[in-house]
């Protein structure tokens, strides 16, 4: 082989090796942007989620203070009048009743829970899951059995509560909730606490394998006002 063929063909190996190289590198270089790319992205939704989390905040404490000043002035009006003090009584048993106050009271609480089985075990693994439908059992046994008030991961039920699936999680009240799910229901101890008879959904879930704590009786089971706004479209007084 000559001068020139092996000058040929060694700089034919280093122009290949470095087209190679150029290949290699646009391609780290391409990922390497995605990815930064991918991190800007999620990093502006998160610091978005955060300004609206900080706006809703803001707004919930602010109404918070006007709702605890106008209790201020109603305390203040109905003092030392007695057709006053029982329009106020009926307003606040009104707002018991549907869900615009935090109550108190003798009840129940437990936990139901996703199972710890593993899915791979099982022919079918959504049977190990809580469900939309299984809550909305659990909510009907417990009105069923006088259940007064339910709260759903501090989440209240009022008349309008939607309970829907989302997939890995449940809304409640629109609020995105998950797994592990406390219910607390305030009403006769003994009663509810009957929720856990054989035959009974939550006996139906722990044959399912999901995990279901018992009842747990309590005489000052606290449950937290409605934090939504109630807007009925349809409803009006009769004339």
């Amino acid at each position: 082989m000559t001068n020139k063929k092996k000058i040929g063909l060694v700089l034919g190996i280093m122009c290949f090796a470095l087209t190679v190289g150029i290949c290699i590198q646009v391609r780290t270089v391409k990922n390497i942007s995605s990815t930064i790319s991918q991190n800007y992205e999620e990093n502006n939704l998160r610091a978005e989620v955060l300004k609206y989390k900080e706006k809703y905040d803001n707004l919930l404490r602010v109404t918070e203070e006007v709702d605890k000043e106008l209790q201020q002035q109603i305390e203040k009006a109905t003092e030392n009048n007695s057709e006053l003090e029982e329009a106020k009584n009926q307003i606040n048993d009104g707002n018991k009743i549907i869900g615009l106050t935090e109550v108190t009271g003798p009840g129940v609480v437990f936990t139901v829970a996703d199972s710890d089985i593993d899915p791979n075990t099982v022919v079918d693994s959504s049977y190990l899951l809580v469900h939309d439908k299984d809550i909305l059992k659990i909510v009907n046994e417990l009105k069923n059995a006088g259940a007064e008030t339910i709260s759903i991961n501090d989440q209240r039920i009022i008349l309008t509560t939607s309970i829907i699936c989302g997939g890995n999680i449940i809304n409640v009240n629109g609020e995105r909730i998950g797994s592990p799910f406390e219910i607390k229901a305030i009403g006769s101890p003994e009663a509810l606490a009957n929720l856990s008879r054989p035959g009974g959904w939550l006996s139906k879930l722990r044959d399912r394998g999901v995990n279901v704590s018992e009842p747990k009786k309590s005489n000052n089971i606290t449950i937290p006002k409605y934090s939504g706004v109630l807007n009925f479209k349809y409803l009006s007084n009769v004339e």
